[in-house]
């Protein structure tokens, strides 16, 4: 109560002293001095005059009655000198005034000229200030004079304090200017800029926010008082501060807002302050190059805050400095980044001519690139001859799809883009869906989840090898001009190490070559047989080329045929044994691979094969392949083929020349291996053909003879069973001797009756003739002799005569039982020799036993 009482004194007593400045100094002054001068002499006067009325009264009253006479007329005498004596105070005080008047206001002009001037000059320095709308209306020159000397005083003070601040700021500003431009990046440049301001203005927070190009735009950068919401990283999109400020900010203009409330922002601004709790703000804008970068924000969020012009002026010439630092970093950029490109053009390239071959030069590059341009992916694309392709080399950071060896079909490729590409053109796409690209191009690189990208062409022999690409998965790419040298750069050095790799490889190759021929070649001719030989050179050939099948095909006479030797690895089906009925080689291949000719297919599918035969090679599993001719006794014998079943496989020519000269090195192996078989087999039939007749020479009996024949004989050709069949008169006959395998029927002692022997054998095997017949069914037997051989479950069978005493005694017969048997020429000579030492050897028994019975009967 006694603070309301307090407070209502206080407004009279102002109300009082306001009621008394609307007197003017010079009507003040008039009163006082009139006061001065004129009251003292009409109070003198007045008293002098009522003082000397009441004396005379009393004087005149006393001598009356002394005297008893009337005293008018001295009454009357002494009232008119009063008056006089009035008058003269009067005019004396009247004469006083006006002096006293004229005096004060030849000293008041002074002093309102005095006012006057300081007030001008008051209005001058502060127009607006509080005092002003009180003292102009007022006339009182005094107070005026004394406000204004106070408001001087306070405004030098003020004057003192802001020449201070301002030569405090401008110490700041340089300070602040030398950290920056000390900053030899644009992130030091943004953090040290917001440290700093935050630290000397005493703000909550200071940020910069950067535009992006259709001016959104992220805080990236910020310095924070703790306990308040972080705003850096978060991105903003705001239509109407784009319509509204864009603009202004591009002409340089600041923006002060000491309320957030106060300052016509629409309620989607205030919304975005208020969830950061500014309740101020402090804006200018940044330029880099010329162009609008961003914005230099000040948040003030404890309390509202009235910006000072020399806060507002030094965060103007921060942002300036912010610039002049953004340039100069930018501009140290571009040299360090002129200089890091060029290092590191010589460290990939260095490391790129160090790879010896094909798969590491682009290894090398995919990951030397990715780290040089810190790209999520780098690749090479390599063409098929149709323009689509394969992925060939990656390397990818993790958390992003891998799509090495994956193959693309892409349509749209061929149509538009080869003959760019082919003449050197380097594509950089910023962002993939706003690069005018086709709907097909954009699923493409979505399915690798690619957001920009760098595609440059690699030339390699004069052709387009294909394209060095590099992704940029995580966001979109501003690429820069110094990375996208560095990479057409880059994918020009790819195409040099290729064709350098490919000449290293091309000269090793030819001595690898040399020297795997001669290894190759060497470990067949150690092979001593057929089967040995396409054994090892299945297997040499297969790891020489690093391919998936390497086989042996075999001809029958029909040109259908076997495969008779393999080496494959696990995962792809084997097919040795297969039998191959390719109706197509007859027609279109047999001349060309008689005359040597040799076929190289990279894909199945491009090469213009028959349906018939890519059905087979699909059977096989067969992506590529390559064939050579196998050449025994100047015949052609079989086919090497070597078989690609992961991939097409683009053959190079050093492998079709190491895969020719080893079948026909194979053809010459095969001779040997037939040379040295003939041989061996000639020693060891004539071996044989001793062990036997030296067996069969010592029975002494003509059963002992032929059971050791049958069993040496059958021993001898691994036959199932061997069999002497001895003939009656009429040539029906028996068979008097056999030695057999088990699990076959034992015929020792059948009865024969064969009608159609006389008709088509008898003279001929008395002649001497021997009968090799490989499988009974296609030998153009009898039926009734056909029948007669299954009974005894022959499959193939080798028959030779036996001539006892110049004639015709039986047959030697071998039997084969398993299976037909494609019986040798060495084999069949020794048969037939056997049977002729067989009917030796009958003859000597029986000289013997004529000789033994002709000394008995002497005794």
């Amino acid at each position: 109560m006694s603070q309301s009482f307090s407070q209502n004194q206080a407004r009279r007593n102002r109300r009082q002293r306001l009621w008394q400045r609307k007197w003017s100094l010079k009507t003040k002054a008039i009163v006082w001095v009139l006061s001065i001068s004129i009251l003292p002499i009409v109070a003198i006067g007045t008293a002098t005059y009522y003082y000397g009325n009441d004396l005379i009264t009393k004087k005149i009253s006393s001598i009356s009655q002394e005297n008893g006479k009337s005293l008018t007329k001295t009454e009357l005498a002494l009232q008119r000198q009063l008056s006089l004596l009035l008058t003269g105070m009067g005019v004396t005080a009247i004469l006083a005034g006006a002096i006293a008047t004229f005096v004060i206001n030849r000293a008041i002009s002074r002093v309102s000229k005095a006012a006057m001037t300081s007030n001008i000059i008051k209005n001058r320095l502060r127009p607006d200030s509080e005092f002003t709308q009180v003292f102009i209306a007022s006339n009182d020159e005094l107070v005026m004079l004394e406000r204004n000397i106070s408001l001087f005083t306070e405004l030098l003070s003020v004057l003192i304090q802001e020449k201070e601040a301002e030569a405090d700021y401008s110490q700041l500003l340089m300070k602040i200017t030398r950290w920056v431009r000390e900053s030899l990046n644009e992130e030091d440049v943004l953090k040290i800029t917001s440290e700093e301001i935050r630290r000397a203005l005493n703000i909550d927070r200071v940020t910069v926010f950067c535009f992006n190009s259709n001016f959104n735009g992220t805080f990236i950068a910020e310095s924070v008082a703790p306990g308040l919401p972080k705003i850096l990283g978060f991105t903003v999109s705001d239509s109407g501060f784009e319509a509204g400020y864009i603009e202004k900010y591009q002409n340089g203009c600041n923006r002060a807002i000491d309320d957030i409330y106060q300052a016509d922002l629409t309620d989607a601004d205030i919304e975005l302050l208020e969830q950061f709790a500014v309740k101020s703000s402090l804006v200018a804008p940044i330029f880099k190059g010329k162009q609008l970068f961003g914005l230099l924000i000040a948040h003030q969020c404890s309390r509202i805050r009235f910006w000072q012009q020399s806060e507002i002026d030094l965060f103007t010439q921060i942002a300036m400095q912010v610039e002049f630092a953004l340039d100069y970093t930018k501009l140290l950029e571009e040299v360090d980044t002129k200089a890091d490109k060029a290092q590191v053009f010589i460290e990939i390239t260095r490391s790129i001519r160090q790879s010896l071959n094909e798969e590491d030069v682009l290894k090398t590059t995919v990951e030397e690139v990715r780290k040089a341009l810190s790209a999520d992916r780098v690749l090479v694309y390599s063409f098929y001859a149709h323009w689509s392709g394969i992925i060939i080399a990656e390397s990818v950071v993790p958390g992003y799809p891998k799509v090495l060896r994956s193959e693309i079909q892409d349509l749209c490729f061929g149509q538009d883009y080869v003959e760019k590409y082919q003449s050197g053109r380097v594509l950089a796409t910023n962002n993939i869906y706003e690069a005018g690209l086709a709907d097909c191009h954009i699923s493409l690189l979505e399915s690798f989840a690619v957001k920009a990208n760098l595609v440059a062409p690699i030339i390699k022999d004069e052709q387009l090898f294909g394209l060095l690409i590099a992704h940029q998965c995580s966001r979109p790419r501003d690429w820069q001009q110094p990375e996208i040298d560095l990479f057409a750069q880059i994918a020009i050095q790819v195409g040099f190490a290729l064709d350098h790799a490919r000449l290293l490889q091309r000269i090793e190759a030819e001595g690898v070559q040399s020297q795997l021929l001669a290894d190759t070649i060497r470990s067949i001719r150690q092979s001593l047989n057929e089967e040995d030989v396409l054994k090892t050179t299945v297997e040499e050939v297969r790891k020489v080329l690093s391919t998936d099948r390497v086989l042996v095909y075999s001809f029958n006479g029909d040109w259908s045929g076997t495969v008779i030797a393999e080496s494959v690895v696990l995962t792809y089906p084997k097919v040795l044994r297969a039998e191959i009925q390719d109706p197509c080689f007859g027609q279109g291949y047999v001349e060309k691979y008689q005359s040597g000719r040799v076929v190289a297919v990279n894909n199945i599918y491009e090469a213009g094969l028959a349906d018939c035969h890519i059905s087979l090679l699909e059977s096989f599993a067969v992506k590529a392949n390559l064939v050579a001719p196998i050449i025994k006794d100047e015949q052609l014998f079989g086919l090497l083929i070597a078989h690609q079943c992961s991939r097409p496989r683009d053959w190079q020519q050093s492998e079709i020349d190491l895969f020719a000269q080893i079948a026909m090195q194979v053809g010459f192996a095969l001779d040997h291996a037939r040379l040295l078989q003939r041989i061996n087999a000639e020693n060891m039939r004539s071996q044989s053909l001793l062990d036997i007749t030296r067996s069969i020479r010592q029975s002494l009996n003509e059963e002992d003879v032929l059971k050791t024949t049958v069993e040496k004989v059958r021993k001898a050709l691994n036959t199932d069973r061997v069999l002497v069949y001895s003939f009656y008169v009429n040539w029906f006959g028996v068979i008097i001797a056999e030695s057999v395998v088990s699990g076959y029927p034992k015929v020792l002692q059948s009865k024969i009756h064969d009608p159609c022997f006389t008709q088509n054998y008898l003279e001929k095997y008395q002649s001497g003739r021997v009968v090799a017949i490989n499988n009974i069914h296609e030998s153009g037997l009898a039926d009734c002799h056909i029948s007669l051989l299954e009974s005894f479950t022959v499959k193939a069978n080798l028959v030779a005569p036996i001539i006892k005493n110049e004639q015709l005694f039986g047959l030697l017969i071998a039997h084969q039982c398993s299976g037909p048997r494609d019986w040798q020429q060495p084999e069949i000579d020794l048969f037939a020799q056997i049977a002729i030492q067989v009917g030796f050897t009958l003859d000597h028994a029986r000289l013997l036993q004529a000789y033994e019975a002709t000394e008995a009967n002497s005794r």
